[in-house]
């Protein structure tokens, strides 16, 4: 194997967390803001790109990290390395409620596909890429526009799915319609495009936006619940609007049921 063989453990319900066992010189590399704790005797390090190993020198470097810039990520990943003696333990933190999911990549053809911010650690080996789409519908109103994240290696990715997560084994020619937000993943023979809602009403009224992602099989897809742009919105509806004043929850009284709650700041 190119990647570093980890072992694994993943925590929690809800708010879950993934904790990774590394031999000596064994190593994870994560997206920056998703470290949790480690034990003594873990070194950490900011990398430049991804710290594939089949990158060596600056231009490997430079188009790894140019490619990062692509997808919205940051310029700079964290490598966690035990140069300790005897197993040492790292864990990492999904970002917001939902799943953790472990993605052994020798066992798919070695390449995923997924939402540009799903992606959360894997072993030091695991590229960590750009997949351009090839078709103008899909990057214009796929939602996930022409550029997803694709993780190719032989080892350990872990990829996080908001609220619940959804696996789907698509026979050959099988077709699965998604709202184009809940798309987690996909293995790479999965064939990815969009659909028109259609129908007057169902495109004014419908509030399911205009288009569906269409996957059609054979391979694994994964779906998520609740995409952290729904969940964003919905927190966003329900912020203040100006100030401390607050819009009345779920009361058909709105402000005035402020006032007879007590809550009659202005």
């Amino acid at each position: 194997m190119n990647a570093h063989e980890i072992d694994y453990n993943i925590h929690g319900e809800e708010m879950q967390y993934v904790e990774i066992e590394l031999d000596p010189q064994e190593s994870v590399v994560a997206e920056s803001g998703g470290f949790m704790m480690m034990n003594d005797g873990i070194v950490m390090n900011t990398i430049f790109g991804d710290g594939a190993n089949k990158e060596p020198g600056l231009m490997g470097k430079l188009f790894s990290a140019g490619k990062r810039l692509l997808t919205g990520e940051g310029l700079f990943m964290t490598l966690f390395t035990n140069e300790g003696s005897g197993k040492k333990k790292v864990s990492f933190a999904a970002p917001y409620p939902g799943k953790i999911i472990p993605i052994d990549l020798s066992e798919i053809a070695g390449k995923f596909v997924c939402q540009k911010d799903a992606f959360l650690c894997a072993a030091k080996g695991v590229s960590v890429g750009i997949e351009f789409s090839k078709k103008l519908g899909r990057g214009l109103f796929g939602g996930e526009g022409f550029i997803m994240e694709k993780l190719e290696g032989d080892g350990l990715a872990f990829v996080h799915a908001g609220g619940n997560m959804s696996k789907k084994e698509l026979q050959p020619g099988e077709i699965l319609k998604v709202d184009t937000g809940c798309i987690v993943g996909f293995t790479k023979d999965i064939d990815y495009d969009i659909e028109f809602v259609g129908g007057i009403k169902n495109t004014i009224f419908g509030g399911e936006g205009l288009f569906f992602a269409k996957l059609t099989g054979p391979g694994t897809v994964f779906i998520q619940s609740l995409p952290f742009s729904r969940l964003a919105a919905r927190v966003l509806a329900l912020a203040p609007q100006t100030g401390n004043k607050r819009r009345g929850e779920g009361s058909i009284l709105g402000g005035i049921g402020d006032l007879l709650d007590g809550d009659n700041r202005i």
